[in-house]
C-alpha cells in the first residue's frame, strides 16, 4: 500500500480512506492476517489516527476487519451462514433451533427486560426470574450469546427438578417451558455494544458492535419468556423473508 493524499476527496476522509482500505485488504492481505498497526497506517496514508480509527471501525462494522485479544486488527473471514427465524410456534429448546444450554440460574431482570414481561398476575418486579444461557456455535466459531429469561409461574413444575445448575437445569427450564401452549411471538433486531460477559463468549472486544435479537413469547395468559440473543455484527446479516421469519445468508460482497 502507497501513500495516498486525501485532502481533495469530496466526502469525508475517514469514508474516502475506508473504500481505499477495503481495496487494499482484497489485493493485499489474506484472511486472518494481522495489518500494521494504527501509526504506520495514518503515516501510509497521510491521516490522523483519528480519522483511520473511524475508517477501521467502520470496516469492523461491515465484517471486513476483526479486532482480537493479544493479537491485533485482523482481516475477516467470509460471514458464516446461520438461520435466525424460527416457526411462530416454536418455543425455545427446539430440536431444530440450533442452541447449546449452557447454564441457568435465578437472578432479577435487567429493567428492560422487565418492561417486556409485564408485571401484575403471577409476576412481580422484585421476583427473580430463571435465566437461561445459551450459546450458539456454527462451524465451529460461536456467533452468538443468548440470555431467556422465563419467570417461574411459566415453569411451575420446575422446582421438582433436582439438577441445581449447568446444562441439566437449563435444560429442564426449557422442557417445562415447552409444556405451555405458545399462541405466539414478535421480534426485534437493533444494532448494540457487546456487553463484557457477551464480549468474551464471542471472543470480542467490549464494546464492540453486535446485533440484538430480542423475542417474546405469548401464550393467553400474556407475555412467558423474553429472549435477548447477541449475534456478532461482522459475522452474521441478517435478511427478512416473506414468511417474516429472520435468517443470517452469506453473499458475496458488493464493492463499495
Amino acid at each position: 500500500m502507497g501513500t495516498t493524499q486525501l485532502e481533495t476527496a469530496p466526502e469525508p476522509k475517514y469514508w474516502h480512506l475506508k473504500t481505499v482500505l477495503s481495496e487494499a485488504l482484497d489485493q493485499d492481505f489474506a484472511v486472518g492476517e494481522v495489518l500494521p498497526n494504527e501509526r504506520e497506517l495514518a503515516a501510509r496514508f497521510g491521516v490522523a489516527r483519528a480519522t483511520l480509527r473511524q475508517a477501521l471501525e467502520q470496516l469492523e462494522l461491515e465484517g471486513r476487519l476483526q479486532r482480537r485479544r493479544g493479537v491485533g486488527t485482523t482481516v475477516a473471514p467470509p460471514r458464516v451462514g446461520v438461520a435466525v427465524g424460527t416457526a411462530q410456534h416454536s418455543w425455545p429448546g427446539d430440536s431444530a433451533d440450533g442452541w447449546e444450554p449452557v447454564d441457568a440460574a435465578e437472578s432479577l431482570p435487567p429493567a428492560a427486560v422487565l418492561k417486556l414481561l409485564g408485571t401484575g398476575g403471577d409476576f412481580a418486579a422484585d421476583q427473580p426470574v430463571h435465566t437461561v444461557r445459551r450459546t450458539r456455535v456454527t462451524q465451529g466459531q460461536a456467533v452468538a450469546a443468548e440470555l431467556l429469561y422465563v419467570p417461574a409461574a411459566s415453569v411451575p413444575g420446575l422446582p421438582a427438578i433436582e439438577a441445581p445448575s449447568g446444562p441439566a437445569r437449563a435444560r429442564a427450564v426449557l422442557r417445562e417451558l415447552q409444556r405451555l401452549v405458545l399462541d405466539g411471538q414478535d421480534r426485534s433486531v437493533e444494532l448494540g455494544s457487546a456487553r463484557a460477559d457477551d464480549a468474551k463468549e464471542l471472543d470480542r472486544l467490549p464494546g464492540a458492535p453486535v446485533l440484538l435479537v430480542t423475542t417474546r413469547y405469548f401464550t393467553a395468559a400474556g407475555t412467558a419468556a423474553v429472549s435477548v440473543a447477541t449475534y456478532r455484527a461482522d459475522t452474521c446479516r441478517l435478511t427478512f423473508g416473506d414468511s417474516g421469519n429472520v435468517e443470517i445468508t452469506h453473499e458475496p460482497r458488493v464493492a463499495s
